[in-house]
């Protein structure tokens, strides 16, 4: 879960319904799963958080024009994230650890607009806990059944990181902003 807010090409979609899954054997704990998941996620979300708060908006946005084709990050991305947080300040932290994709971005603006560090891992924690808890439950609730989806657990599996893999080579070809 913290590479997956370092490193964004990596699904808490696959890892934490896994780990609910790995959790109806016993060999985990539900709760300690969801623990995990949160804390890690957490500590995630804080070399973005510390990055933009350093180096602030413009040094980001140079940095996404010189190499944002290989992190598949442009300008506009950051523009966006920043006006939806401009918007909707702590909620937007909240419900941006919601959705694939913002998950990893919303941390930028929040560092950026120096969000209180305090606010800032409230509403992480709290949106990070409300995720990995959805996941890992689904993975909990699908591992009872398993026999059934045991088949299309692994084609499914190959199918989501062969999909990742694309998206990823298909936005890196398409990026838009300077190529570096």
């Amino acid at each position: 879960m913290f590479l997956e807010n370092v490193f964004p090409p990596i699904p808490s979609e696959l890892i934490m319904p896994l780990a609910g899954f790995m959790a109806t054997s016993g060999k985990l704990s539900l709760p300690g799963v969801v623990i995990a998941g949160t804390i890690g996620s957490v500590l995630g979300a804080l070399p973005p958080y510390y990055l933009a708060r350093r180096f602030g908006a413009e040094r980001l946005e140079r940095f996404a024009d010189r190499h944002g084709r290989w992190l598949t990050l442009s300008r506009q991305d950051l523009e966006r994230a920043r006006r939806w947080f401009d918007r909707h300040g702590a909620a937007a932290v909240f419900f941006c650890r919601l959705i694939p994709g913002l998950r990893s971005l919303i941390s930028l603006p929040a560092g950026i607009d120096r969000m209180n560090l305090g606010v800032f891992l409230l509403w992480t924690t709290l949106g990070a806990a409300l995720w990995t808890g959805i996941l890992a439950g689904l993975g909990y609730v699908l591992g009872r059944n398993f026999k059934v989806v045991e088949q299309w657990l692994d084609p499914f599996s190959w199918v989501v990181l062969g999909t990742i893999l694309v998206l990823y080579v298909w936005r890196v070809i398409r990026h838009k902003g300077a190529k570096s």
